[in-house]
């Protein structure tokens, strides 16, 4: 180590809300964290995010879901429409029943907004090091954990690493070294409008889900229905330089065949950025002896399942109760939490694939989907459970 090499025993590199909801579960265990983050400030980029009930469950954990529901809404339904028709097909209700089974409801918030929440907690926590401007770029094994060196020649010999940097992970790099994520074959572009300039169709309440051949947009309000969140995604054309994949007039075209409510809905939506939708497929292991991932750096998924984030929070407090369990057998409490986590987030990285197929299904395929939707009971939750019950059964480990 050079002089400048500065010893932690639990460093967290990536600090958006992953990382920083780790640093917050291990504070909460009496564990000391440091965190880096690569940008100059602690921010999300996107708009709206879901929070299924497993989410609100470990929001509560972390002692943070009261600021988080406090500009959140809570929509009555979620709807199933078809994108083409402009006719219902089936939906999922979130009320009382709904709640009184996974004892948290559903909500939609700004993603900025639920990173806030959690950052300021974070800086609450004497136990918590928070450091903006530091990109890992460089890691290596040594006698006791794992170097990793910055783009600005700061380094940091961790005793236990955690990899929360995303879908282009440099801790993952050393840890899996499995190369680029996969392209999903579709492009996103989100954004917030005034409430007042969306349409009514449906209800500006409920979260809506349009879907057609090739295409998708998903409207819900956000910041105490003062905003209209809006999600539009579709199957671009992958030939050329992927930097000119899913251009403006692409979208356009995706969309032309839609009902008028879906059109209004994707003028509306700002062209200034779109986001390539990447993912890899599950691996059996995540974690090289004294460093691990996760949230996208471990189990990057399409956001079909609206799942992204609950995983990451998820994963948050399993590794914190592991490395509270296992004390300074670092590499027994990574085996614990990979022996948790590896399995569900496998599953759910596969069924967001196949739920991006059915939702942009063609043809007969769409048909038989609308038919077979359109019998749901909106009341029945089983078909849910693997999604919203989910509670840690860590073995040995009790929960804090």
């Amino acid at each position: 180590m050079t002089n400048t090499t500065r010893r932690v025993e639990r460093l967290v590199v990536g600090g958006g809300i992953g990382g920083l909801a780790a640093a917050l579960a291990l504070a909460r265990q009496g564990l000391d964290v440091h965190v880096i983050e690569q940008a100059q400030e602690f921010a999300e980029i996107g708009a709206g995010v879901q929070l299924a009930p497993n989410a609100l469950r470990t929001l509560d954990r972390l002692g943070v879901l009261e600021p988080v529901l406090d500009g959140a809404v809570k929509p009555p339904s979620a709807v199933l429409m078809n994108a083409v028709t402009g006719e219902r097909i089936t939906s999922l209700g979130f009320g009382r029943g709904f709640q009184h089974t996974y004892a948290q409801p559903y909500i939609v918030t700004h993603r900025s907004d639920l990173l806030d929440a959690i950052l300021a907690a974070c800086v609450e926590e004497p136990a918590i090091t928070l450091e903006v401007g530091r990109k890992a770029v460089v890691l290596a094994e040594t006698a006791q954990g794992v170097l990793v060196t910055c783009a600005d020649g700061s380094s940091y010999e961790a005793g236990a690493l955690i990899g929360a940097d995303g879908l282009w992970s440099a801790v993952r790099a050393y840890t899996v070294d499995d190369g680029a994520p996969a392209y999903v074959g579709d492009v996103a572009y989100r954004g917030t409008i005034p409430i007042e300039a969306a349409s009514d169709r449906v209800g500006r309440d409920d979260m809506t889900w349009w879907i057609g051949p090739g295409v998708h947009l998903i409207q819900y309000p956000v910041r105490g229905g003062r905003l209209f969140n809006q999600v539009a995604v579709f199957a671009a054309d992958r030939s050329g330089d992927p930097a000119g994949w899913g251009a403006p007039a692409e979208l356009d075209k995706a969309f032309a065949g839609v009902s008028d409510h879906v059109a209004a809905g994707v003028r509306s939506i700002s062209r200034d950025r779109r986001w390539v939708l990447r993912d890899r497929l599950p691996v059996p292991t995540w974690t090289r002896g004294r460093a691990t991932l996760l949230g996208d750096a471990a189990h990057p998924m399409p956001q079909y399942l609206a799942q992204g984030a609950c995983q990451a929070l998820e994963d948050a407090v399993v590794l914190a109760d592991a490395l509270a369990a296992h004390g300074s057998d670092v590499e027994a409490a990574f085996a614990a939490y990979e022996a948790e986590r590896v399995p569900r987030t496998a599953r759910l990285q596969v069924w967001a694939r196949r739920m991006g197929e059915i939702v942009h299904a063609d043809g007969v395929t769409a048909m038989l989907r609308d038919a077979l939707l359109a019998q749901c009971d909106p009341a029945d939750l089983p078909q849910t459970d693997y999604l919203y019950g989910y509670e840690p059964r860590l073995s040995g480990v009790r929960a804090g």
